[in-house]
């Protein structure tokens, strides 16, 4: 018997039906608001500073007839309520100290047919995280043959 009339699972299962919940319909004024001073990552390649939304759009004057921002600013809330609810996974991953990583494998040719994500503990150095995708991605080509 537990010290809890719950387990470890029901926090869990509450944790990502949260999570989902906050990420199903995004404030689309919340979006505007939360990249106004974020860094464009593709800024400050060596030819110009780097530059927050807000530096790089412009805010229109009420006589724009294109407003680049807004556009964008559309584009990310899309994106955002168009994304795969992966609230299970994440926080599974918290929950076992696991971090995504950047590393992914896609299955397919034209299209991605698939795709493998992977996480990794904290302490797990650069060569093992390589050889592990490296590995997975050796095994699945082998069936695939």
């Amino acid at each position: 018997m537990t010290d809890h009339p719950y387990t470890d699972a029901d926090l869990r299962d509450e944790a990502a039906r949260q999570h989902a919940i906050l990420t199903d319909d995004p404030d689309f004024m919340g979006v505007g608001e939360q990249m106004q001073d974020a860094i464009v990552a593709s800024t400050g390649n060596g030819t110009c500073a780097r530059q927050t939304w807000n530096e790089l759009l412009v805010a229109p004057t009420p006589n724009d007839e294109y407003d680049a921002y807004n556009e964008a600013q559309r584009k990310i809330h899309d994106l955002i309520t168009g994304a795969a609810d992966l609230s299970d996974w994440a926080v599974e991953l918290g929950a076992d100290g696991l971090e995504p990583d950047e590393a992914h494998l896609n299955l397919g040719a034209d299209r991605p047919l698939a795709r493998i994500h992977f996480a990794f503990a904290p302490d797990a150095d650069e060569d093992t995280r390589i050889a592990l995708v490296k590995g997975v991605g050796a095994a699945i080509a082998q069936l695939l043959l």
